[in-house]
């Protein structure tokens, strides 16, 4: 095993040390984050840090990162008080990477790439097209964090979109059906396989599969 410390990392090259951080805490999920400012430009852009907080109220948050250059995204959401959080497929990688680019402010991703603007009745916040996994969030709250002047954004589900075909009868999503990808580091997109589920864990039961 290699071993590297606190004083090794910040002796680092830049892009190495990002790397290597980045990539080191495991998997995370791949998802475009779609908003309409109060001006109508649509804004889509790839976000790493999405994460559950719970489901009763469904509850989800994400990392805005320093807002010391313009944040398309953030102000969206700000402004109007929505977004919307859609899965990334193997068919879009290409695409939903290139929203990590720097283009101006006003600039639509979706102008720029192959990924499509996806409306659904009562709702003026656009859904990307053909993803099998869309929510529509409502921004809840914000916690500013000092250590490295970030947003932790909350907010909760408001509506939520899915291909039927995912879904199993306990209401649990086997997105890999989706072709859903995830990432590893901030650029390794990778395709998930489902191994196994198990049912509750119990004290002094014996682990059971779902599957076997």
């Amino acid at each position: 095993m290699t071993a590297i410390t606190q004083d090794d990392l910040s002796k680092l090259e830049k892009v190495e040390r990002l790397n290597l951080i980045n990539s080191c805490t495991g998997y995370k999920s791949a998802n475009l984050i779609a908003t309409k400012s109060l001006k109508g430009e649509s804004n889509v852009a790839i976000f790493s840090s999405i994460t559950h907080l719970g489901s009763n109220p469904a509850l989800i948050g994400f990392i805005v990162r320093p807002t010391t250059v313009p944040r398309d995204t953030y102000k969206n959401i700000k402004d109007t008080g929505y977004f919307t959080v859609n899965h990334v497929t193997e068919t879009m990688i290409i695409d939903a990477h290139h929203t990590s680019a720097n283009y101006e402010s006003g600039v639509s991703e979706f102008s720029k790439t192959n990924l499509e603007e996806e409306y659904k009745e009562g709702i003026s916040t656009p859904f990307t097209k053909g993803s099998p996994v869309q929510l529509y969030c409502k921004y809840v709250n914000e916690y500013y964090i000092k250590e490295n002047d970030t947003i932790h954004i909350i907010a909760s589900i408001e509506q939520l979109f899915f291909d039927a075909k995912l879904k199993h009868e306990d209401g649990w999503l086997q997105i890999e059906k989706g072709n859903v990808v995830t990432l590893n580091g901030v650029d390794g997109y990778c395709l998930p396989k489902l191994l196994d589920r198990f049912e509750y864990a119990r004290k002094d039961t014996p682990t059971k599969s779902f599957f076997k």
